[in-house]
C-alpha cells in the first residue's frame, strides 16, 4: 500500500513540473512579486480604479501560483510520512497516508483543471459577439439559437450578463448580438468558442422541407481592465448615433441614444444600443472598442513573433470550429479537438463546456494571453 501511495505522488511530482514549466511559474512568481511592492505604496488607492485592477491582478496571480506550492509542500510532507511509516510499520500512520494521498489527488485534479485558465486575461470578463452568416432569415434563426444557448450556459456558471446590442432579422432570428458576460474566467471559458459555427437542419423556414446549412460566427475578446491604458486618437474616430432598436410601441426611443464608433485606421466597429441616454452609450462603446483594439494589438505581436521563430500556425481566425447536426442524425462535433456527442438538446441548452475543456486542454500553454 505505501508503494502504491509512494508511486501515486511521484505520478503527481511528474504532473506539477510539466503543469508549472507550460504555465511559465517561475516568470509568474516573478509578476507576483512585482505586484505585491506596487500594493505597498503609499499612493496605491488615490486612483481607486487602477487600484481595483491592481488588486484584482495580484489575486489572479495568486490563484494559479499558490496552488502549486500547496501540493508541492504536502506531497514532500507524505513522502517523509511513508519513510517514517516504512521504518516503523505503523499500521495507523498507514491509514492516515492513505487518507491524505485521496485528498492530495482530489485536490490535483482541481488543480489540472484550473491551470486550464491560466492565461493572462482569462479571468476578465469576456465581450461575445454572435452575427448571423449569409442564408437570411435561416441564418439569423441559427444566430438566434445559439444566442440562446450561450445566455443559458452562463446561467449554469452564474455569470452575467450586460447585452450590448440586439439586430433583430426582418422575419425571425437576430443578425447580430453582442454583450458582456460578467464573471470570473469568463474570458477563459468563451474563447474557446471564438469562430464559425455551422448547423445542418431541415429549414423550419423552406415549405419544400429541405435539409439546410447555415452559418453564425462567434467572436470573442476579453474586457480590458481600467489599469490597460490604449491610446487613441480621438481624430481616427467616427461617432455615429442612431435610434435603439426596441420591441414597438412605447418602448421605442425617440431621439438617438444608441452609439455606433469606427475606429478608421483598424476599421474596428464597436456600438451599444441597450442603454438609457447617449452619453452611456458611448461609453460602453468606447470600452469595447479599446477591449478590440488591445486583442487585436496582440494578435499582431503574437503573429510577429511566430514569424521571428518560423513557427507555422493555421489562423482559425473565421474558421469553421464546430458542426451541430439536427438530421438526418443528431451530432456536435468540434472540428479542432475532434470532441463530439449525440447529445445535441443539452448542447442547445447550455451544456458547452465539454467542449470548451476539451479545446483548452489541447491548447493550455500555447496562448499565454488573448
Amino acid at each position: 500500500m505505501l508503494e502504491d501511495a509512494k508511486e501515486s505522488i511521484e505520478h503527481i511530482q511528474q504532473g506539477l513540473r510539466a503543469k508549472a514549466e507550460g504555465l511559465d511559474l517561475t516568470r509568474r512568481r516573478e509578476q507576483m512579486k512585482e505586484l505585491e511592492a506596487q500594493t505597498n505604496a503609499p499612493d496605491l488607492w488615490n486612483d481607486r480604479a487602477a487600484a481595483q485592477g491592481l488588486m484584482q491582478k495580484l489575486s489572479a496571480a495568486r490563484e494559479v501560483v499558490a496552488p502549486f506550492d500547496d501540493l508541492q509542500k504536502r506531497n514532500a510532507d507524505l513522502l517523509e510520512l511513508i519513510e517514517l511509516a516504512q521504518m516503523e510499520s505503523d499500521a495507523g500512520l498507514a491509514a492516515e497516508i492513505e487518507r491524505d494521498i485521496t485528498a492530495l489527488e482530489a485536490d490535483y485534479r482541481k488543480l489540472e483543471l484550473a491551470t486550464l485558465f491560466g492565461g493572462e486575461y482569462d479571468a476578465n470578463n469576456a465581450i461575445l459577439s454572435v452575427n448571423a452568416g449569409a442564408g437570411g432569415t435561416e441564418a439569423q434563426d441559427w444566430a438566434q439559437m445559439l444566442v440562446r444557448a450561450y445566455i443559458r450556459w452562463a446561467q449554469r456558471h452564474n455569470f452575467t450578463l450586460e447585452v450590448l446590442e440586439e439586430s433583430p432579422g426582418e422575419e425571425a432570428g437576430l443578425k447580430g448580438f453582442q454583450a458582456i458576460f460578467q464573471g470570473h474566467n469568463a474570458y477563459g471559458h468563451l474563447k474557446a468558442e471564438a469562430g464559425v459555427h455551422r448547423l445542418v437542419r431541415i429549414s423550419p423556414f423552406n415549405s419544400a422541407g429541405k435539409r439546410m446549412t447555415s452559418f453564425a460566427s462567434v467572436d470573442v475578446v476579453p474586457e480590458i481592465s481600467d489599469d490597460i491604458k490604449i491610446e487613441i486618437n480621438p481624430k481616427d474616430l467616427r461617432v455615429d448615433t442612431y435610434l435603439s432598436g426596441g420591441a414597438g410601441g412605447q418602448n421605442v426611443q425617440k431621439n438617438e441614444t444608441a452609439v455606433r464608433i469606427t475606429h478608421i485606421p483598424t476599421g474596428i466597429v464597436a456600438s451599444c444600443q441597450n442603454e438609457r441616454s447617449q452619453g452611456r452609450n458611448r461609453d460602453v462603446a468606447m470600452r469595447v472598442l479599446e477591449s478590440r483594439l488591445f486583442e487585436k494589438q496582440w494578435r499582431e505581436q503574437q503573429e510577429e513573433l511566430a514569424r521571428l521563430r518560423g513557427d507555422v500556425k493555421s489562423n482559425e481566425w473565421g474558421s469553421q470550429i464546430r458542426s451541430y447536426v439536427f438530421q438526418p442524425y443528431q451530432m456536435v462535433k468540434d472540428h479542432r479537438t475532434g470532441h463530439e456527442t449525440g447529445t445535441i438538446d443539452t448542447v442547445m441548452d447550455g451544456d458547452f463546456d465539454p467542449f470548451i475543456i476539451a479545446y483548452l486542454e489541447k491548447t493550455v500553454g500555447q496562448n499565454a494571453a488573448p
